[in-house]
């Protein structure tokens, strides 16, 4: 990239009839892990997840991708002009009639020298989900009271038009130690109402910080990337 920074992908085929889970994969789903520890000149690398879809598996939701994959990588050198040498380790599941955790290991040379971009990340960049800004979202509040077991109870109102259909929200709570349920949605006269409940997975109490929380709204049309809620 001009800046100095690189764009590259994995591009994930899948035998038909197969399936693998975004980042928030729902209730069955196994949350997909990556390791660069073996990775050489390369600060940070951020993943750029495509807008994914829903489906059902033994009446339970889940989030993810069906066929195949392509996950923008975007990556930064410790020294721009030198090869960033990465090596990855991803830990994923995959799902036809049962579910099963998967590992793929893979290795890379990325010169420093810029390049065009290529049309297949392009494409793939482009099917990111919506920002707040870009679908009209015009204000998100959340109320938190206590629930049975040491549970939170998240209610959340977004002020937002229609992403198509039925609207799926995913609720994700910053913490990876805090599970999140699937949520109850519905609309009322253009408000998104979405329901959860969050619990640590220690089974301890635990603070919820709104800035923290991430909602997806997923539909027929589009799906939006929203980032925190007020009062």
């Amino acid at each position: 990239m001009p800046d100095g920074t690189h764009m590259a992908a994995l591009h994930i085929v899948l035998e038909p009839g197969w399936k693998t889970y975004w980042r928030a994969p729902g209730d069955v789903g196994i949350p997909p892990q990556f390791d660069w520890s073996g990775s050489q000149n390369i600060h940070a690398i951020s993943t750029n997840w495509p807008t994914p879809v829903v489906f059902f598996e033994q009446g339970m939701r889940s989030v993810g991708y069906k066929s195949e994959v392509v996950i923008p990588l975007h990556m930064t050198a410790q020294t721009t002009d030198r090869d960033m040498h990465l090596s990855g380790e991803m830990q994923i599941g995959i799902c036809k009639d049962i579910c099963i955790p998967a590992n793929l290991r893979f290795t890379a040379t990325l010169p420093p020298n810029v390049t065009r971009p290529d049309p297949v990340i392009a494409a793939a960049l482009t099917n990111r989900p919506y920002t707040a800004t870009e679908a009209g979202v015009r204000g998100v509040t959340c109320s938190i009271e206590p629930g049975a077991d040491g549970a939170l109870v998240l209610h959340v109102r977004i002020d937002m038009p229609s992403a198509g259909g039925t609207e799926y929200v995913v609720v994700e709570a910053g913490n990876p130690r805090v599970w999140v349920a699937e949520p109850d949605s519905h609309r009322d006269e253009g408000i998104l109402h979405a329901t959860t409940r969050l619990v640590h997975v220690e089974g301890g109490s635990f603070a919820l910080n709104r800035s923290d929380l991430r909602f997806t709204v997923i539909g027929s049309s589009r799906a939006v990337d929203i980032l925190g809620c007020s009062l």
